[in-house]
């Protein structure tokens, strides 16, 4: 008696799904795995993981953190910052030390600004993908290198300002 209505119920057949899947209408939702676009505008749907087996891995967010964003504003307003300031220091007769940077300068001043800041987009972008990862050779999460980020934009200016300002 007991093994007939747990059959009834889906419990003792093969699969839980196959029970479950004849109650189900239309198409299941979680087959399309895209983000659509009304959240990405209207406020989204996620902003962490549901679950803890998700820890570490990449999954990417519909929402963020202000936080977050007042750190990517921040950081690409210091690279322009240190773009300016390169220049400037470069006009004194200083050198671009950095291989990459020194390429885009040799082709004018607009390439190496929009190149300085085109490549730090990528960079945080990449970190705001997998910012939840976690990176075991550090000990660190992904979204810990933010602040790291500024502050090392941070001691470049405060450099530069020195070179300006107090070196002839």
């Amino acid at each position: 008696m007991v093994n007939e209505n747990k059959r009834e119920n889906g419990l003792n057949s093969g699969s839980c799904a196959s029970y479950h899947k004849e109650k189900r209408l239309g198409i299941d939702r979680r087959t399309n795995n895209k983000s659509r676009l009304k959240y990405l505008l209207f406020n989204g749907r996620r902003v962490s993981s549901r679950r803890e087996d998700d820890g570490g891995r990449a999954i990417i967010f519909d929402r963020y953190h202000q936080n977050l964003f007042l750190a990517i504003t921040t950081i690409l307003i210091l690279s322009i910052l240190d773009a300016v300031l390169t220049l400037i220091v470069i006009q004194r007769g200083a050198t671009e030390l950095n291989p990459v940077m020194a390429y885009f300068l040799e082709h004018g001043t607009p390439t190496f600004i929009v190149a300085k800041y085109v490549l730090t987009s990528i960079g945080v972008l990449i970190l705001l993908i997998f910012k939840n990862v976690f990176l075991n050779k550090i000990k660190i999460y992904t979204h810990s290198l933010f602040p790291c980020v500024i502050l090392v934009f941070m001691a470049v200016i405060a450099w530069e300002l020195f070179l300006i300002f107090w070196v002839q």
